[in-house]
């Protein structure tokens, strides 16, 4: 029986988590100076991820809109829009629109939130309310 956990030389590196790469390479890009390539997104995140896998990622995150890119050469410069908060609404939103009733949807996340998080809904919506009548 192999054990494929032990994180022993010559072993595969852990499997990264759903969301987890891209999120660093979003923690990458909001430390960047400015607009960057992907090679340099790739050497902040360490030698263990190809250039291939990068960009991947990049695309990804530009096709859900949390990255913005500029033409640079042949290449593109990559700039972060939005934060970890950001795309993680980002992929909530889109796990609303891939459903057909949203009303049901939302009815059954908002009633299986904690109180605290139902006050902080209402609020941030009353917020929202007020901005609207501005």
């Amino acid at each position: 029986m192999a054990d494929h956990d032990k994180g022993v030389a010559g072993q595969h590196p852990r499997r990264r988590g759903q969301g987890e790469l891209e999120a660093q390479v979003l923690a990458a890009l909001r430390q960047s100076p400015g607009p960057v390539n992907a090679a340099w997104v790739q050497e902040r995140l360490g030698s263990d991820l190809a250039y291939t896998t990068v960009m991947t990622i990049l695309t990804r995150l530009h096709t859900k809109g949390a990255v913005a890119r500029e033409r640079a050469g042949r290449s593109f410069e990559w700039t972060p829009v939005a934060d970890e908060a950001g795309l993680a609404a980002l992929r909530m939103r889109k796990v609303l629109d891939a459903e057909t009733d949203r009303e049901a949807v939302l009815t059954s996340f908002v009633t299986a939130l904690s109180p605290g998080d139902e006050r902080l809904l209402r609020d941030l919506l009353a917020q929202t309310a007020g901005e609207e009548e501005d």
